[in-house]
């Protein structure tokens, strides 16, 4: 949401007036109030794309985010099992997609979903209100509804959970005029055809990855490194699978300017930074995907005392997730210092509705928080990358345990599986604590959270060496680590034992 604030405070405590904060994390804190009795409101309001997409209830995970992702991710996939199929003896036609079919049944279970949310409030008694908000003073935010009707509303608590939207780099002519970022691509009603996309985040090559599972034409321009925030191996190896699977990658090169042809397609001039050479090339749509800006500038935060980080615009809190304001609350993308994952925000905000009802005092932990890339080969994390564990412990106290296995579904298809790897980073030193996981390959996600279990828990590679794998699974291959990278022995996995 552009502008939502989740408002809490005692039974009967809870003010407003008129003159003529769910979704993930500010719904998850506004419920959970709520079920606690507390006297909740949400104030939420989304602010259209440049491109006028504007969409419901729930944030950027439910509209924008994870779930259209994860479902033309999927219907990606299936384009890759209908080749598959006939491997394993089905008769099938050559596979043909229609965005438009896919894009409308995405678009409907989000819709779906905007609607599950405004009943749930209501169930829950929480006071929804479709308002652009801001602080008018450390108590008090003045929500303006789209016909300009104010309301103020005060609360003995507030919480800002407003997360984040995409960067436009504006700096580049035609970037803002001519392309579009992931607030857009999921709601396309027609294919966006060749496509270019512009950054090296995991929203990049995502996007990219579910594009070319469909067919299209796609280039990926990366000024720098992939993924630059994971594990540097794996993501060589995600980006090297993308490549080898028909995606094009310009590495180290910038677009300069977009243009828009008498055709209606767009040119873009790109520079490589290594030789100083320009290029141009011609695509049907303009994707930019690099980076983030939190939504505080709306805020009027100053009005309330609630300071921010002047680099990043994101709010400082602590320990509590309070800001500087103690009553003032900041949980999600919006805050410095947290991970941008939808989860942490759910988790974080129920654990603050628990404290602010004086019903638990347990903070939000952020240490080995999982996530997965959803890139065509995924690719699944938790802890430590192999970088960060050296740069903290030495690399004479790290050991990291690894293979490259072959999927068993990979094998009747004769499907490359070169880059389907992992790598367990461990303390050297007995009992070996598990420092870090990543997983490339088929269901990474579902892989990666239960060894999260695990890894939360304190196991060390003694405790995985002792679990029995399930055969025949990718997973297992976890649990067969026994080859180490300071062995310099080959780590392709042979056989089933």
């Amino acid at each position: 949401a552009a502008a939502m604030a989740a408002l809490l405070g005692p039974a009967g405590r809870f003010r407003w007036r008129v003159r003529a904060v769910p979704g993930g994390a500010r719904g998850a804190a506004g419920l959970r109030g709520a079920q606690l009795g507390k006297k909740v409101a949400v104030v939420d309001y989304v602010e259209p794309s440049p491109r006028g997409t504007r969409w419901g209830l729930g944030g950027t995970c439910v509209n924008v985010g994870c779930i259209p992702k994860k479902l033309m991710h999927q219907a990606a996939l299936l384009g890759g099992m209908i080749h598959d199929a006939s491997h394993y003896g089905w008769k099938v036609a050559q596979p043909l997609h229609d965005w438009g079919k896919m894009a409308e049944a995405v678009q409907n279970h989000v819709k779906s979903l905007n609607w599950g949310h405004r009943v749930q409030l209501q169930d829950r008694k929480v006071k929804y209100f479709n308002f652009k908000a801001s602080f008018v003073n450390p108590h008090m935010v003045c929500g303006v509804s789209k016909g300009g009707e104010e309301t103020l509303l005060s609360a003995d608590h507030i919480v800002i959970a407003t997360g984040g939207r995409p960067r436009y780099p504006t700096h580049i002519e035609g970037a803002l005029e001519y392309g579009i970022t992931s607030d857009d691509i999921f709601w396309l009603k027609e294919s966006p055809g060749k496509t270019l996309v512009v950054g090296a985040s995991y929203v990049a090559l995502e996007c990219a990855g579910f594009l070319t599972g469909l067919g299209l034409d796609t280039t990926v321009m990366i000024r720098s490194v992939p993924l630059r925030a994971f594990d540097q191996q794996m993501a060589s190896l995600v980006t090297e699978h993308m490549a080898v699977h028909g995606t094009r990658i310009l590495r180290g090169c910038t677009p300069l300017r977009v243009e828009r042809l008498s055709d209606g397609r767009l040119q873009v001039t790109w520079v490589d930074l290594a030789s100083d050479k320009k290029d141009t090339g011609t695509f049907d749509t303009v994707l930019w995907a690099v980076g983030r800006v939190p939504e505080t500038r709306g805020l009027n935060l100053e009005k309330a005392g609630v300071r921010t980080n002047p680099n990043t615009q994101k709010i400082l809190v602590d320990a509590q997730e309070a800001t500087s304001v103690p009553h003032i609350y900041a949980i999600g993308d919006v805050a410095e210092g947290r991970p941008e994952l939808t989860p942490t925000a759910i988790m974080a905000g129920r654990l603050l509705a628990q404290r602010l009802c004086s019903r638990s005092s347990d903070l939000m932990d952020y240490d080995n928080v999982p996530t997965t890339v959803f890139t065509p080969l995924e690719y699944g994390c938790v802890g430590l990358s192999e970088e960060e564990a050296v740069a903290r412990h030495g690399e004479e106290r790290v050991e990291v345990y690894h293979a490259y296995y072959k999927p068993l579904e990979f094998v009747v298809p004769e499907r490359d599986a070169s880059q389907c790897y992992i790598k367990m980073v461990c303390l050297r030193e007995p009992p070996q604590l598990v420092l870090g996981l990543h997983f490339l390959g088929p269901n990474a996600g579902e892989v990666t959270q239960g060894f999260a279990l695990g890894i939360k828990c304190g196991a060390s590679y003694q405790h995985v060496m002792r679990t029995v794998g399930i055969h025949p699974t990718c997973a297992e291959e976890v649990a067969k680590l026994r080859i180490s990278k300071r062995s310099g022995l080959d780590p392709t996995v042979t056989g089933c034992g």
